[in-house]
C-alpha cells in the first residue's frame, strides 16, 4: 500500500492522541474527521455483528477470557504473594493491602474509580492519576488494568507487573510518555465501583460525550494495531448513539449524535478492513451511507472493499461518485486510476481465455469474411465480363443486319 493510500485510510485517531502533529492538508478527506495520519498507519442501519468484526462484547478477545471476577487460574494469594493472572508470567498481581472481601469485587460494566501510579521497570515514575474513572471491561484503559482490577477487592491496594503486550505495546505512548516495548509496574488503589448510568435517562449532551469518549478510545486501539479492541470500542459507542431516550433531545443534538455514529461506522470499517473482514466492512460502509449518502470517506472505503471482493464495476462507480463530490482529491484519483487499469487488464485476460476456449472464433470469423469478400469480387468480375460480351454481341448483330439491308 502506498503512502497516499495509507493517508486516505487513516481515521480520526489523530484527535484522540495528544501531542501528535496533523498533516496540514485541507482536503475534506484529510480534514480531521477520520482520515488523519498518525505514524504512517491506517486508520462509520445497524453495526455489523461483533463476531463478523473480530471483536466486541459478544466475543472474548486475546487472553481476557481466561479470567473473571469469580474464577481466576489460581486462588487469591496472601499479602506479598504474586498471582500469575493469565498463566503466562506476563501479567502478575500482588496484594499490598487487603480489601473488603471477595464479595466487594467490581463487576464488568460498572464504573470504577482508582488511584494509579505508573512506573517503568527501573521504577521511574511515569504518571500518577488520583481519580481515574473507567468502565470495567469496555477497553477504556490498558489491558493490564482491565484484566486485574476486576480481581481486586474494594479498598485493596495492589502492585501489578505487566509485559508491554498488555500495556502500550510495541509503539509505546506519547501521553503518558512510555517507550516502545516497555514493561510497567502499576500501583493501584480501588476506591469505588458504581453501576453505569441508564442510557435512556442520560441527558443528550452527556450521551454525546460518552459516545465520543468510547470512539476516541477505539481510535487509540486502532493506532496501536489492536483492531479487534477498536471494533469493540466503536461498537459500544454505536450502542450509546442508538439507545432510546426518555428525555427531550433537540434537533441539533440529534445531528451531533448522528455525526458521532457515522464516524464510528467509518472507523469500524477501517478496522474491519485491517482484519480482512470485508463483508462486515461493507455493512459498516452501507450503514454510514444510509445516514449520509454523500459521505466521501464511506464512499472511498466502500470502493476499496468492493475492489477487494472483485466487484470492479461497482467499485469504480462508487469511487467516481466520491470523486464527483471532491474532484481535486488526488488520493481518489490515484485509487480510481489503479482500479480502472486493473479492471481493464482483467477483462483483457478474460477475453483471451474465451478465445482460447472457443478456438479463436474471432480469427475464424475474419477468414470467413475474407472468403465472402473474395467470392463477392469474383462474382462481380464474372457478371461484368458476361454483360460486356452480351453488349459486344448485340453491336455486332446490328452491324450485320444493317449491311444486309
Amino acid at each position: 500500500m502506498t503512502e497516499k493510500e495509507e493517508n486516505m485510510d487513516a481515521s480520526d485517531i489523530h484527535d484522540s492522541v495528544p501531542k501528535t502533529k496533523k498533516n496540514g492538508r485541507t482536503s475534506l478527506l484529510d480534514s480531521g474527521e477520520d482520515f488523519e495520519v498518525l505514524d504512517d498507519e491506517d486508520i462509520d442501519d445497524d453495526p455489523p455483528p461483533l463476531e463478523d468484526a473480530g471483536g466486541g462484547k459478544g466475543e472474548n478477545t486475546d487472553e481476557s477470557h481466561k479470567i473473571n471476577a469469580d474464577t481466576e487460574p489460581h486462588p487469591p494469594g496472601h499479602l506479598d504473594e504474586w498471582l500469575d493472572v493469565l498463566g503466562n508470567d506476563q501479567l502478575k498481581k500482588k496484594v499490598l493491602e487487603a480489601g473488603d472481601g471477595r464479595d466487594s469485587r467490581p463487576q464488568k460494566g460498572q464504573n470504577v474509580k482508582i488511584h494509579l501510579k505508573t512506573y517503568l521497570k527501573d521504577r521511574a515514575l511515569v504518571e500518577e492519576q488520583s481519580d481515574l474513572t473507567f468502565t470495567l471491561g469496555d477497553g477504556d484503559v490498558i489491558h493490564a488494568l482491565d484484566l486485574t482490577v476486576q480481581l481486586m477487592e474494594m479498598g485493596e491496594k495492589a502492585l501489578i507487573q505487566t509485559d508491554a503486550k498488555y500495556a502500550y505495546g510495541t509503539r509505546g505512548s506519547l501521553e503518558p510518555e512510555v517507550p516502545p516495548n516497555a514493561e510497567l509496574s502499576l500501583e493501584v488503589d480501588l476506591l469505588e465501583a458504581t453501576d453505569a448510568p441508564d442510557l435512556e435517562l442520560l441527558p443528550p449532551a452527556e450521551k454525546i460525550s460518552l459516545a465520543s469518549h468510547k470512539r476516541e478510545r477505539g481510535n487509540v486501539h486502532y493506532q496501536r494495531g489492536d483492531y479487534a479492541f477498536a471494533v469493540n470500542s466503536y461498537s459500544i459507542a454505536l450502542q450509546i448513539t442508538e439507545s432510546s431516550s426518555k428525555v427531550d433531545i433537540s434537533p441539533e443534538e440529534e445531528n451531533e449524535l448522528m455525526d458521532v455514529k457515522v464516524k464510528c461506522l467509518n472507523n469500524m470499517a477501517a478496522s474491519q478492513l485491517k482484519l480482512d473482514h470485508y463483508d462486515a466492512a461493507l455493512k459498516s460502509c452501507v450503514s454510514a451511507l444510509a445516514h449520509q449518502p454523500e459521505n466521501i470517506k464511506a464512499l472511498f472505503r466502500m470502493g476499496k472493499v468492493l475492489a477487494l471482493q472483485g466487484e470492479y464495476t461497482e467499485a469504480i462507480q462508487t469511487l467516481r461518485k466520491a470523486l464527483k463530490l471532491e474532484p481535486s482529491n488526488k488520493t481518489i484519483h490515484a485509487e480510481l486510476s489503479k482500479l480502472v487499469k486493473k479492471h481493464s487488464e482483467q477483462r483483457g485476460a478474460e477475453q483471451a481465455m474465451y478465445k482460447k476456449m472457443l478456438g479463436n472464433p474471432t480469427s475464424g470469423s475474419s477468414n470467413i469474411q475474407k472468403h465472402r469478400a473474395k467470392s463477392s469480387w469474383g462474382l462481380s468480375w464474372k457478371w461484368l465480363f458476361g454483360a460486356t460480351a452480351v453488349a459486344i454481341g448485340g453491336v455486332a448483330l446490328s452491324v450485320v443486319i444493317a449491311a444486309r439491308n
